[in-house]
């Protein structure tokens, strides 16, 4: 599993899972069109592809094939590992 704080470390990414939080299981074309028309962002496919594959390594986003596509999917668990790191119970 890849480092989690390398991977949201960059803002690219952190949009990646901001659209997958909003719309769970698109495909690579579809998010490369969500990110250029809400966030301008202007990066390729194969960049994008890239940016991916690091949030994969961290365990951030999964990917499924259905047919010929492949779609991907927020995990959220080693977000939940993180905050349940540091979580405190409140004193009584």
């Amino acid at each position: 599993m890849g480092d989690v704080y390398q991977a949201l470390a960059d803002a690219t990414r952190r949009l990646i899972l901001d659209e997958l939080s909003e719309r769970d299981g698109q495909s690579l074309f579809e998010l490369c069109g969500r990110l250029a028309m809400r966030h301008g962002v202007a990066s390729t496919r194969q960049a994008i592809s890239q940016h991916l594959g690091v949030l994969e390594d961290a365990g951030l986003v999964r990917s499924e094939r259905a047919g010929r596509t492949k779609l991907l999917h927020l995990n959220t668990e080693p977000l939940r590992a993180i905050t349940e790191r540091w979580h405190i119970e409140p004193k009584e």
